[in-house]
C-alpha cells in the first residue's frame, strides 16, 4: 500500500467569502477552482492559485492546517500570512503596493473535517488593521477529490 502522504493530490475547492461591516449588507464571494492538497505528518496543505476574479490574479494560496492552527499564505503579487486559532488572535503584516500594514486577527470559530477524501472547513473572525476592527469575515471551503 502506498502513502499519499507528501504527494500534491488533484481536488476541486468551493471558497466562500462573506464580509460584514456595521449597518451594511454582507459582502460576498464565491470562488471555484482547481488546487491540490499535500497531505503532511502534521495535517495538511490546500493550495490553488488566484484569479483576476479576486483580484488577486498572479498570487499563490495556501491554507496550511496544522491541529487547532490554520495558517493563511499569500505569495505572489500579494504577500500576506494570517494565522487562525479558535480563542486566540495574532498579528501578521500584511503587504500592500503602499507599504505594511499591521493585521490583528481574532478567531471565534475554526472547524473542518478535512480528510484525504475532502471535506469541509469554516473559519469565523474579526480583522483589525493597524488595531481598528474594519469588520468580520468568515471563509467556507469545501475540497472535493478529482478523479
Amino acid at each position: 500500500m502506498t502513502s499519499i502522504e507528501n504527494m500534491k493530490l488533484p481536488v476541486m475547492l468551493s471558497i466562500r467569502g462573506e464580509q460584514y461591516f456595521d449597518g451594511v449588507d454582507p459582502d460576498g464571494t464565491e470562488l471555484m477552482t482547481e488546487g491540490t492538497m499535500t497531505l503532511t505528518e502534521d495535517g495538511m496543505i490546500l493550495q490553488y492559485e488566484e484569479t483576476a476574479l479576486t483580484g488577486m490574479a498572479g498570487t499563490t494560496t495556501t491554507f496550511e492546517i496544522r491541529g487547532k492552527q490554520v495558517i493563511l499564505t499569500r505569495s505572489g503579487t500579494v504577500n500576506s500570512m494570517m494565522i487562525f486559532e479558535e480563542g486566540r488572535q495574532h498579528t501578521s503584516l500584511y503587504e500592500t503596493p503602499f507599504g505594511e500594514l499591521s493585521v490583528d486577527i481574532q478567531t471565534s470559530v475554526l472547524r473542518h473535517n478535512l480528510s484525504e477524501r475532502g471535506g469541509v472547513m469554516d473559519i469565523k473572525y474579526s480583522i483589525a488593521v493597524e488595531h481598528t476592527v474594519t469588520g468580520r469575515n468568515c471563509f467556507k471551503i469545501r475540497v472535493r477529490r478529482k478523479q
